[in-house]
């Protein structure tokens, strides 16, 4: 399913039927829909087409339609009123540290400019946790660090390299041991890797960064929370000028 499939709808014209084929409708539906209103197909206030032309639209029950719109309710996207229809909420309203709202935005949002606003929350939280890694570690907090940055360093290709470098980076997270900034790397995973992977391509040679990383590492080894903080700074400035380069 094409994923400009919804650009029709901001003309307000009666949608061409079209069959959705996949085990999740309404999941499908949800995406679609979600992705329309990131997109900007509909405005904030805007109210979105029938239930009858959205049915239409998807070839799908008024069952699926509203378990769909259900899922973007509780996603912060639209709100429904009676006699009014279904409205899109105002942006300050989307929940988009949800981890679908921020995959679906991650794919119709400006390339750069979702990049750096990712980057913008990478660099407001990462130097502080690899700080606090550094003071809050373990030994098998440590020792999972250290197995990421051998896979990093043993990488054969960028595909692994990125896998490599997405589970460095979770575990520096999980060093601070500090049970709520666990679920913010889960949150971010899947964006995240899709931005390690632009940076690996733009430099040099993909592992172009290992060294960056590994003071990173030594630094948290050593319990040194300054140093690790200020690494972690200097490998964030490093990709910020790839993605604005």
């Amino acid at each position: 399913m094409s994923s400009h499939y919804l650009g029709f709808y901001s003309g307000h014209n009666p949608p061409p039927r079209r069959t959705v084929i996949q085990r999740d409708l309404h999941g499908t539906v949800a995406f679609e829909l979600g992705s329309a209103i990131l997109r900007g197909d509909y405005a904030p206030a805007e109210i979105l087409p029938r239930e009858a032309d959205l049915m239409a639209a998807f070839d799908v029950s008024r069952t699926v339609l509203r378990e769909a719109l259900r899922t973007l309710t509780s996603k912060g996207l639209v709100e429904s009123r009676p006699k009014v229809g279904t409205r899109v909420r105002e942006r300050a309203a989307w929940n988009l540290l949800d981890a679908d709202l921020l995959d679906w935005y991650a794919r119709v949002a400006p390339p750069l400019a979702f990049a750096l606003k990712l980057q913008e929350m990478r660099e407001m939280i990462e130097p502080f946790a690899a700080g606090l890694a550094a003071s809050a570690h373990d030994a098998p907090a440590l020792e999972r660090l250290a197995n990421a940055h051998t896979a990093m360093a043993e990488a054969r290709n960028v595909d692994e390299w990125v896998r490599a470098d997405l589970r460095f980076h979770l575990a520096v997270l999980a060093a601070c041991r500090n049970e709520l900034l666990v679920p913010l790397g889960t949150l971010i995973e899947r964006t995240l890797e899709g931005q390690l992977r632009v940076n690996a391509k733009r430099a040099d040679v993909f592992n172009a960064a290992l060294p960056d990383h590994t003071a990173v590492l030594e630094a948290i080894g050593r319990r040194d929370a300054q140093a690790a903080n200020a690494a972690m700074a200097a490998l964030l400035r490093v990709t910020r000028e790839r993605i604005e380069g």
